[in-house]
């Protein structure tokens, strides 16, 4: 048996077909298609195919996930039903909220498409976060501030990208960046402008190919409180930063001229 073989068997009986009436349905004998079933025999890519577009599945996903594991009315399927995300709830009826750990957070990006990968995460649950699926994602640099090392951004699964609001605060998941929190401020057919809060560093340009996931900011977690230095050199820091937008602004103004 395969967990090709395990997938079409478990989707046939919720269907409640019997496997003649599916062979029916995809244009094969009954005899051929129990062989797939069976695990006796591997199905050529026309059938997977056929197969996929029943089922309205992925092939990825017949042929590499279980998805007896996840029954299909309780996941949140991606657009391409490249992954599902299971939407875990604790014995109080709040939803489980996965935590991408500070020193595997570049482990997501192979193990975000993994059921698996994603069932060994540590988890929370926040009561006033319901209505949609949530993550955590460690906070890295001082591009965003408040969030610095050692913080959380939690996130709320946007599920297309047309959802995207100016303005708004989102994690990206990109096959070039990792994980990235940044301020959505435009797209256009191509690609999406992003800026980071802390204005010393400079907007710049997403290509839509690049985007894996992403995850509108609900909350944060500070395990640390702010030490009053820490608001201090913020503030320094903020202070320079007005000083050099001051000076970029007086440069262009003469440069004109």
């Amino acid at each position: 048996m395969s967990i090709f073989s395990d997938n079409i068997r478990f989707l046939r009986t919720q269907k409640n077909l019997s496997q003649q009436e599916l062979a029916d349905q995809i244009l094969m004998s009954r005899v051929r298609y129990s062989k797939y079933e069976d695990g006796r025999s591997e199905a050529p890519y026309e059938l997977l195919i056929r197969i996929s577009k029943y089922f309205n599945l992925s092939i990825d996903l017949l042929l590499t996930v279980d998805i007896r594991k996840y029954p299909l009315e309780d996941v949140l399927k991606l657009p391409d039903n490249r992954i599902v995300l299971p939407v875990v709830v604790d014995q109080l009826g709040n939803n489980s909220i996965e935590i991408v750990p500070q020193k595997a957070s570049m482990g997501y990006l192979s193990g975000y498409s993994d059921p698996e990968y994603i069932e060994s995460l540590q988890r929370i649950s926040l009561p006033f976060l319901t209505n949609g699926k949530y993550r955590a994602f460690p906070a890295q640099g001082d591009s965003m501030p408040p969030f610095k090392d050692g913080s959380y951004i939690i996130g709320k699964y946007v599920e297309n990208i047309d959802d995207l609001k100016p303005n708004k605060s989102y994690v990206f998941v990109t096959l070039n960046d990792g994980i990235s929190y940044k301020r959505f401020t435009s797209r256009n057919k191509k690609s999406i402008t992003v800026v980071a809060d802390n204005s010393f560093y400079k907007p710049y340009d997403i290509h839509l190919r690049e985007v894996v996931e992403v995850w509108q900011y609900a909350s944060g977690i500070f395990p640390e409180d702010f030490e009053p230095d820490n608001f201090e050199n913020y503030n320094f820091k903020h202070m320079f930063l007005e000083i050099r937008r001051d000076i970029q602004e007086l440069d262009q103004k003469i440069s004109k001229k």
